[in-house]
């Protein structure tokens, strides 16, 4: 009882809210089970209207509480679209390796995603279901060229098998935690005129989806 205690009494630098966003039936909601609860349902239900879990991670000594977010991907459910996406710092944009048409809808969530999200939300895209390589329909160089172009971060995973499940989500929190952490030094900065602001004033944040960012296009990693 009393670790349960403690837990609810540990003290949290930071939320960061992540969105799940992707056509229907490419695993967001799988992916989300085994971060969040290390699970998987061979029977798992479409998800209607938006669920979200919880999960507490320590980086860079700092205690992180990632609240992560997943949505429907059918068209009907597209009217949470505005809140879903407010206050989110981080992206997953999922497809489904063994189907194309997931993945040629990946340009659309994204248009949709930067029309309303914030300019300086991370994003990683992910090829789901890599369990699945007999049936591949998505070239990796395709997906590793689409991330490149748009300065997304790219990774495969298996929710089946737990590949890169954990990877995939400590690297987009950690690169939302050096993009917030660095604007958080900026703007202490800013309001102390002391001796050693000069030092750090016109620090810049780079972060995905800036064109011309050599750190943004750092983005594919292998499967």
């Amino acid at each position: 009882m009393s670790n349960l205690y403690g837990e609810f009494n540990q003290k949290i630098d930071y939320v960061f809210k992540v969105v799940l966003i992707g056509d229907s039936a490419v695993g967001k909601s799988q992916l989300l089970a085994r971060y969040a609860r290390n699970e998987f349902s061979l029977d798992s239900k479409a998800t209607i209207g938006v669920e979200f879990q919880t999960r507490t991670l320590v980086i860079d000594h700092k205690t992180v509480k990632a609240q992560i977010w997943d949505t429907a991907g059918q068209e009907r459910y597209r009217a949470v679209t505005s809140a879903y996406y407010r206050g989110a710092v981080g992206a997953m944009l999922v497809y489904d390796m063994t189907k194309r048409q997931s993945f040629d809808h990946v340009a659309k969530w994204l248009d949709e995603l930067r029309s309303h999200a914030d300019k300086n939300i991370v994003i990683m895209l992910v090829g789901n279901k890599s369990d699945l390589s007999t049936l591949r329909t998505v070239p990796i160089e395709d997906a590793k060229d689409f991330a490149q172009s748009e300065s997304l971060f790219f990774m495969e995973t298996s929710a089946l098998e737990a590949t890169n499940v954990e990877s995939a989500f400590l690297t987009i929190l950690t690169e939302i935690y050096r993009v917030v952490s660095k604007k958080t030094l900026t703007a202490n900065d800013d309001m102390d005129s002391g001796g050693k602001s000069a030092l750090l004033k016109g620090t810049k944040i780079v972060v995905p989806g800036k064109e011309g960012s050599s750190e943004g296009k750092k983005a594919t990693c292998c499967s």
